[in-house]
């Protein structure tokens, strides 16, 4: 899983201690966030940014792909995805970084703005609020697919892109769900430190497979309107992401031992 180090990025300085939410107010103070709201309404709630992430916080991110290589969980299901992943639980113990800049009050009030509502981090024992995932070896990808929100409200993505050595491509269609207005299909490849945002229920994607030596690790944070979740609903949210992502030892990390867990 060894992969050089993305050209063009910044090396993190071990003697420096970078404050995510002060970067994201610094990259966030000159952008045009009335248009980019426009934008992604007019896209029927997306919006992509090829250059959106600093190149330092970019390479703490790097950072934190190799500070949990050691803990990705493989998964393939025949005919939808194969690749590996990490949960928030582990990145918390790992690559307290991400953790972070995910809690950027900035950042999350940005977002905010860009989809007009009151956007809250998802619950402590949601393994999906943020997770890294790795395509590692040939055919790894994700079909067709919505990220079903099973909060009582709305759910947004916020995709990153974190290391990109490859020919993969998010595959999307917009306007899928508002059958007054025609599907419109798209591609983009995403770059480090570059950004998509979208309303998990209303965007149908997918990425594409991996090729012959070719290394891709993305990120993804997720943000609810409402932390609310039904038991039963909670259950099937585990399991499939016991199943399809981060392992049942990840998932259900709080019911294990104390001795036995990692």
């Amino acid at each position: 899983m060894n992969a050089p180090a993305p050209r063009g990025l910044l090396e993190p300085d071990p003697d420096t201690q970078l404050n995510a939410d002060q970067s994201m107010t610094a990259r966030l103070r000159g952008t045009d966030a009335s248009t980019l709201k426009r934008d992604f309404a007019q896209q029927g709630a997306f919006l992509y940014l090829e250059d959106f992430l600093p190149p330092e916080v970019t390479a703490q991110l790097v950072a934190g792909v190799e500070a949990v290589k050691a803990s990705v969980n493989r998964n393939y299901l025949p005919g939808h995805k194969q690749g590996g992943s990490v949960s928030r639980h582990t990145i918390d113990q790992l690559a307290p970084f991400i953790a972070e800049l995910y809690r950027s009050p900035a950042l999350i009030d940005w977002l905010a703005r860009l989809c007009g509502e009151s956007l809250q981090v998802s619950p402590a024992d949601d393994p999906h609020a943020y997770a890294l995932y790795f395509y590692t070896r040939p055919g790894d990808h994700i079909g067709w697919h919505y990220d079903t929100s099973y909060y009582e409200g709305r759910r947004y993505t916020l995709l990153l892109g974190v290391i990109d050595q490859s020919s993969c491509r998010l595959d999307y269609e917009l306007h899928t769900r508002e059958p007054e207005v025609a599907d419109q299909p798209g591609s983009v490849q995403i770059p480090p430190g570059g950004l998509v945002f979208f309303d998990g229920d209303a965007l149908r994607h997918r990425i594409t497979p991996l090729g012959e030596n070719e290394f891709r690790v993305s990120l993804t944070f997720e943000y609810v309107t409402n932390p609310n979740m039904r038991a039963w609903r909670r259950f099937i949210s585990n399991m499939k992401d016991a199943v399809a992502y981060f392992g049942f030892r990840q998932v259900f990390r709080k019911l294990l031992p104390a001795a036995k867990r990692t």
